[in-house]
């Protein structure tokens, strides 16, 4: 039996680990992948927009080579804020339900089970690619998920998406030698793309080094081309790789199984008390991105740290 059960390893569960044995909690942290999964998936180049002080969690520092630290230096990060505090981790272990039982929950993994008092879900949004739901979508040449650009060396690449990840991925697979074009649902690119790289991508795309189609969306993925549906016309384009850089989107199954009501809003966002970060299921709390539901661009680690303290503070008092 522990006070509390944090399902979500990321930076946010973390932090939550890290209050509640500060508070002198019985907690555990469980999570189906490894540590901070979410960010050993990010591509291998990929920086970060927030300074490394606003990463920090802890009370351990970061220090990084520049400005914005990278991917490596999040993981060695993340590595020794988990062994300075002897986090108590169960990592590759998957929750399959969570059931209440009187006071208390049961949490069923694939590996055991553990009863708590209180869970905290820091589940992030990361496992979920969003599906354009195409034909050929399950295809190999398929990718939602982008890690680094030699293997489209000297290939035609297809870029799906109009925000920082699809463009980075266009930037990058182009820069490599890639023959890479985009096709964004959007009339332009979003305003939220990095205003370091915006004007980059922009001029790529005037000169014509990236091919690009607006208010645009593919209708049809086979072995060699896809099919392309822009304002003007149906276009057949030759095609070795399509990433889509679609977004993701939370484990809405898990938090509904858990009996979580969500508003009836274009976003899905769960119903949660502001003050204490509480569901609508008593000693259920929400921490980080997951709060956001499909708004997964509200929350980030540094503007969500502060959920720990808060829940815990709650769970103590009780």
């Amino acid at each position: 039996m522990f006070d509390v059960v944090i399902i979500g390893a990321g930076p946010i569960g973390l932090a939550c680990g890290i209050e509640a044995k500060k508070a002198g909690l019985t907690y555990l942290i469980i999570d189906k992948g490894c540590l901070v999964n979410s960010v050993y998936n990010y591509p291998l180049n990929m920086t970060f927009f927030s300074t490394s002080d606003r990463l920090e969690i802890g009370d351990v520092p970061f220090i990084s080579h520049g400005n914005k630290p990278n991917r490596f230096e999040a993981l060695e990060y993340y590595r020794r804020v988990a062994s300075s505090w002897e986090l108590n981790l169960k990592l590759y272990e998957k929750v399959e339900t969570v059931n209440k039982e009187e006071a208390e929950f049961v949490i069923n993994t694939d590996r055991g089970n553990y009863k708590a008092k209180a869970i905290i879900l820091a589940t992030g949004f990361y496992d979920y690619p969003y599906l354009m739901n195409v034909p050929g979508e399950d295809t190999s040449k398929v990718k939602h998920y982008y890690d680094e650009p030699h293997p489209y060396f000297g290939q035609k690449v297809v870029v799906v998406g109009a925000a920082n990840s699809a463009v980075d991925v266009a930037l990058e697979t182009f820069r490599k030698g890639a023959e890479v074009t985009m096709v964004v649902r959007e009339p332009a690119l979003l305003d939220s793309v990095k205003y370091w790289v915006k004007p980059d991508i922009e001029n790529r795309i005037k000169e014509g080094s990236i091919k690009a189609y607006f208010n645009s969306q593919i209708t049809e993925i086979r072995k060699w081309e896809v099919d392309v549906k822009t304002p003007d016309e149906a276009l057949t384009i030759e095609n070795d790789f399509v990433l889509a850089m679609t977004g993701y989107k939370p484990n809405f199954e898990l938090m509904e199984n858990m009996g979580i009501i969500f508003n009836s809003d274009e976003f899905h966002t769960p119903l949660y008390n502001e003050e204490t970060q509480e569901t609508t299921v008593p000693n259920i709390f929400l921490a980080g991105v997951v709060c956001g539901g499909l708004k997964t661009n509200k929350w980030f680690i540094e503007n969500s740290r502060a959920h720990a303290q808060t829940i815990v503070d709650t769970i103590k008092s009780r």
